[in-house]
C-alpha cells in the first residue's frame, strides 16, 4: 500500500510507499485535483532518452518466449523506441483500439484519484525516468516501468475493460474499507501476473514485464509457487516489495480474470478478513 505525505508548500499530497523514509519522487505541484498533469517532455534530458533507450532495448530482446502473445503483439504500438515517446502519440492510436488514454502524473497518487481515472479509462502514467544509477532496479515505477510493462495490454480489449472494472472495483473497496485487500488482487495480477499459453507459462503482469531480472524468473525458476488465480487466496497473501515474488497466480486468459474478479466483492472481504493471512511464500 502507499502512504501520502502532505506537502506543505503546494497543499499538493505526494504519495510514498509504506512507511519509507525517503522524499517523494516527482513534482506534485504540477498536479491538478485529479494528480493528472501535462507531460513535461521538455524536461527530459539526452540522458533521460538514453536511459529509455537502453531499458526498451534491453527488455525487448527478454520478452520472446516469456511475454504473453497480446503483449508482444501490442508492444510496438507504443511507437518509438530510442527516446520517451510523447504520451499524445501513443493515445491516438490507444484511443482508437480500446477508448483508453494516457495521462501523466507526478508520481505515485493515492486511491481514489487512482481508481476514479481507472474507472474512465484513464492510465495514470508517472512522466519522470530513473536515474542512470538505477537503471537495474528501481522501488517506484517510473516512466518506463508504466510504458513499457502496463500500457501494450491496454490494447487488448478484454484486459483493458478489466482495467476499467477493476478502478470502478476500487472505488467500492473504498467504501468499505477494503482497499488493501483488492490492493493484493492488483499486485498478484495486473503487475505480477502469469498466464498459460499452449507454449508455456508466460507473464502478463507489468512488474515482470519491465524487470530482466523477475521476467525469468517468474516463468523459469523451479524457486517460486504458482497457483491457479483464486480471488479469495490471492487477497490472503502478502507480498514483496523489494525482492522477486515467492508466489505467482496463474490464468488461461484474460477472459478468466475478467470472470474470476467480476462477482460483488462485498462478501468477499467480509469472508477473507475472518481468515488469517498467508505469508508471501505460502504454498497453500
Amino acid at each position: 500500500m502507499t502512504g501520502a505525505v502532505q506537502d506543505k508548500a503546494t497543499g499538493a499530497t505526494p504519495v510514498v510507499y509504506g512507511a519509507s523514509d525517503r522524499p517523494p519522487r516527482g513534482d506534485y505541484s504540477r498536479a491538478a485535483l485529479d494528480y493528472t498533469c501535462p507531460q513535461n517532455y521538455a524536461a527530459y534530458t539526452s540522458a533521460d532518452h538514453e536511459t529509455y533507450r537502453r531499458l526498451y532495448e534491453r527488455q525487448e530482446t527478454l520478452v520472446p518466449g516469456h511475454a504473453c502473445d497480446e503483449f508482444i503483439a501490442a508492444l510496438p504500438l507504443l511507437g518509438a523506441k530510442d527516446r520517451i515517446p510523447h504520451f499524445d502519440e501513443i493515445n491516438e492510436r490507444l484511443h482508437k483500439a480500446t477508448g483508453w488514454e494516457i495521462v501523466a502524473v507526478p508520481g505515485l497518487i493515492p486511491e481514489v484519484p487512482f481508481f476514479t481515472l481507472l474507472a474512465n479509462r484513464k492510465f495514470p502514467c508517472t512522466d519522470w525516468i530513473r536515474k542512470p544509477e538505477e537503471f537495474d532496479y528501481i522501488v517506484e515505477p517510473d516512466v518506463f516501468h508504466d510504458l513499457f510493462g502496463h500500457v501494450p495490454l491496454l490494447f487488448n480489449p478484454v484486459f483493458a475493460d478489466h482495467m476499467q472494472e477493476y478502478g470502478k472495483g476500487g472505488l467500492k473497496a473504498h467504501g468499505l474499507d477494503s482497499c488493501e485487500l483488492l490492493s493484493r488482487l492488483y499486485w498478484y495480477t495486473i503487475e505480477f501476473g502469469l498466464i498459460r499459453q499452449a507454449d508455456g507459462l508466460r507473464a502478463y503482469g507489468a512488474g515482470i514485464l519491465s524487470s530482466p531480472g523477475e521476467l525469468r524468473h517468474a516463468t523459469e525458476s523451479a524457486e517460486p509457487n504458482r497457483l491457479p488465480l483464486d480471488v479469495e487466496r490471492v487477497m490472503r497473501t502478502r507480498y514483496k516489495i523489494d525482492s522477486y515474488q515467492q508466489t505467482y497466480f496463474v490464468i488461461d486468459s484474460f477472459q478468466e480474470l475478467f470472470d474470476k474478479t467480476a462477482p460483488d466483492f462485498t462478501p468477499i472481504y467480509e469472508r477473507v478478513r475472518q481468515l488469517p493471512e498467508l505469508a508471501a511464500d505460502a504454498a497453500d
